[in-house]
This record gives C-alpha cells, structure tokens and sequence, in this order.
C-alpha cells in the first residue's frame, strides 16, 4: 500500500493511526491486473408524509419494480461552491412530485422529513437514485451529496495510476472534507427556496460505504488528533441509516470510537458484503462489528443472505441478477418504514418488512421497541 510522505492524521486515539475509511466502490476492482474498473452506472430517469396511497399493502405481489414512475418524484442538481474551502459540492435534491394528485407532496404542516445521502468511493449525486426517488415518492426529501475529492472522476485518467487516486481518495482530509460537503449541503438547502418544503426537526444521514463512514462521524463517532476530539457531530441530524459500514482499519476496539453515538441507527449489509480494495480489505464480519459498537439504545441490524458490497449502489446484477432488485427494493422499503418509526412512531411499517422479506435475510435484529 503506497503512503504519503506526510500523511495527515485523522484518528480515534492518540496513536495516531489512519482512521478506516470506507471505500464503497462504485465498479469492482480486479486485482493485482486492475482490469475492468467500471464507475457507477446512471440512474434511471425515473413518504413519510400523511399521503401513503403509493406504499404497496401488504397483499402486493411479493417484489415490486425497482424503477420509481417519474410522475411520483422530482429531481433536480443544483450546483454550489462552499467559499470558506474552495471546494464545489453538487448535490441532487429528491423531491415529491407537485400537485393536487401527487403521492406524499403534503408532508405535514412542520413540511417534509430529510434525508442526507452520502456515496461511496467513485460515486456521484446520480448514484443510489433507486433509494432517493422511492423515497420521495413516499414523500421524504432525499439530498444526494457529492464528494468532489473521491467521486467518480477517480475512475478517469490513466488506469495504472487507478489504485494512486483511490489511496489518495482515503486520506484523512478528505474525509473531513466529505463531513464538511454534508454539512454545507444541509445549511444552503435550508437556506435555499427547497428549506420552506423541509422539517428541520426531521433529518436524517445515510450513506453507502465511505458514505457510511461520513454518516458516521456525522452522527457522533469520537475521532481524535493531537489528544483533542474533533467537533464532527452535526446535532441537526436525528437518524443514522448505514449501509455496508466499514470498520476503522487499524483500531482492534470500536467501541471507544462509537458508543457516543447515540441517535436511532439502522445498519444494512449482506453475508457476500466484502470490501476489496487495494490495502482496505473489509471482511463482511466487520459490519457486524460496528453494529454492535454502536452506541445508542436503538439499533438494528437487517442481514441479507448472499449479495456483495455494490448491490447497494445502482448497478445491476451486482450480487446475482435475480436477487440485486429484490434487495434493492427491501433496501429503500426498510429505510423507509425505519424512518417512519423513528420521526412519526409506527413500528408497524417494521414488523409488516420483516414479514414482506425475512426470507431474503440472514438475520433481522430489531431494536427493543421497533418490532
């Protein structure tokens, strides 16, 4: 593994170790040859709110599509440049569709509930729109935050140089930097003409991969330098959604790290969920040790059998042809009913998933109260 010449501590402890970064890959990486780096696909064109009468009853066939109607959301990139670091930080806003017809666009009179997407290594604002516009059509405001330092313009330039810019992407200031992109994001939407649509008592983060490790020093996670803990938690955020968390490579106890993590977290990953990348290697066992570091007395923890790491992301096939929709579908129907629970209290919407796709998991372990 190739390291700076000064490398920039980011870390837990005073130990000064690298903090783990979550390398969520938006293309699968061979080995060794390098071959066949592919970025995110794009998404298809094509909630929470008191109108619901899109959420599929309980009599619905067994997997709906994965394609959201157009009609039901709306989408918009809005392009914005935070001053105080010279950096760009695009994003894609999920709305409910307007009108007198449109599913979940009254919300409720405090407006719609938020939740803040953060991609993996390689990914853009267009990635995981399987999850933003569902969950706008079911009327959540999702905003796609993108990453300029570790987005999908990794994956242009010279391949040989591939593993370089990926190495170059986990360096600890950028995952600062990937904290601050979320937190500028969620004060220009609040801000913008968008902040009157949205609930600022309800906000949520979720993120894939190294979104989930963005998610996570967002909700609370204690990282220290030079022996003081860094001021990363954003207090507006209420709920932690984290899908294929990785660990904090180099650190034996998580726990020091995450029991100061004390919002309602939902943690989604899969039995085949492997990171494999160049000095990063993540076993799928990992994820199940962030879970149970997390601190907080409301976690779950949803397994599903089989899969890999990108099944998550918007690529098809990723995981097995037949089974990436159907967790997919799961996926966004579990955020949904877990944010339900979490900003309006029906546990319901949980018990009904689990029954709707406890045969795709390996293992459910709800928190006491949500099931």
């Amino acid at each position: 593994m190739r390291t700076d010449p000064a490398p920039e501590p980011l870390l837990p402890d005073a130990s000064r170790r690298r903090l783990s970064l979550g390398l969520g890959l938006g293309a699968v990486l061979a080995l060794g040859a390098l071959a066949g780096c592919k970025p995110e696909v794009a998404e298809s064109a094509a909630g929470l709110g008191e109108a619901r009468a899109a959420a599929p009853p309980a009599s619905a066939p067994e997997f709906a599509e994965v394609s959201v109607p157009s009609r039901l959301f709306q989408a918009q990139d809005l392009d914005w440049l935070d001053l105080s670091r010279q950096r760009p930080v695009p994003v894609r806003l999920y709305l409910p569709a307007e009108g007198p017809n449109a599913v979940g666009s009254t919300g409720s009179a405090a407006g719609l509930p938020l939740l803040l997407f953060s991609h993996g290594l390689g990914g853009s604002r267009r990635g995981y729109s399987y999850l933003g516009a569902y969950l706008a059509s079911q009327g959540v405001a999702s905003l796609h935050v993108q990453h300029v330092g570790s987005d999908r313009g990794l994956w242009t330039g010279n391949i040989f140089s591939l593993v370089g810019r990926l190495q170059d992407a986990a360096k600890e200031s950028e995952a600062l930097n990937r904290v601050a992109d979320v937190r500028f994001a969620l004060d220009q939407l609040l801000a913008s003409e968008f902040g009157e649509r949205i609930d600022p008592q309800r906000i949520a983060a979720a993120g894939h991969s190294y979104g989930a490790n963005t998610t996570m020093l967002l909700a609370g996670a204690r990282v220290q330098r030079q022996g003081q803990v860094l001021p990363l938690l954003e207090p507006r955020i209420k709920a932690a959604i984290l899908i294929s968390a990785p660990p904090f490579y180099g650190e034996r106890d998580l726990a020091p790290i995450l029991q100061d993590v004390r919002i309602p977290s939902l943690h989604i990953t899969a039995t085949q969920d492997v990171i494999q990348v160049p000095g990063y290697y993540s076993a799928a066992e990992d994820r199940i040790k962030v879970f149970e570091a997390m601190g907080g007395p409301s976690k779950a923890l949803a397994v599903f059998e089989g899969g890999s790491h990108s099944i998550f992301t918007d690529r098809a096939g990723t995981g097995g042809v037949s089974l990436n929709p159907k967790v997919k579908v799961a996926t966004r129907e579990l955020s949904l009913a877990f944010l339900d629970h979490v900003f309006v209290g029906r546990k319901e919407g949980l018990s009904r998933w689990n029954e709707r796709y406890g045969a795709l998991l390996q293992r459910w372990q709800p928190a006491a109260g949500m099931a």
